[in-house]
């Protein structure tokens, strides 16, 4: 005979009121990315060991299309990312800023306006070493 399979669940607390679901940590230091690409900006926020905690872009802040590769975007895209942070206690940052877009600054200028201290500010945009091998000359 085989063992019957057990309730995982019971029906008990049907009619009691659900407690939210979402796990809000407290957070005190964490890292900011901002990758600002030339046709967008992204911007995401994690904790010391890397995990994300938040991430928004451009597009995710409501701009389409050639409106999402400006400052502004990149600033109200930072702000949003940012918001939720600072209700979750997180005090200090430091930030990381990846490629040539337009709105590098103006993102930084967003974190530094929000009350965030930030305790370094990186470039770790690639730079090659030399490069690919061009292609070879086109004979005609």
């Amino acid at each position: 005979m085989s063992k019957p399979i057990p309730r995982i669940g019971s029906r008990r607390n049907r009619n009691r009121r659900i407690s939210s679901r979402k796990n809000v940590r407290r957070i005190a230091k964490g890292v900011i990315h901002i990758q600002a690409s030339l046709n967008n900006t992204i911007v995401t926020v994690t904790d010391i060991q890397g995990k994300v905690v938040s991430w928004t872009s451009a597009g995710t802040s409501r701009f389409k299309n050639t409106r999402k590769k400006t400052p502004y975007a990149a600033q109200a895209t930072a702000t949003n990312a940012i918001r939720t942070l600072v209700d979750q206690g997180m005090r200090r940052a430091k930030v990381l800023i990846k490629g040539p877009g337009r709105g590098r600054d103006a993102a930084l200028r967003a974190i530094c306006r929000s009350g965030i201290r930030l305790s370094s500010v990186r470039d770790v945009t690639p730079m090659p070493h030399n490069g690919c091998r061009p292609p070879k000359r086109r004979r005609v």
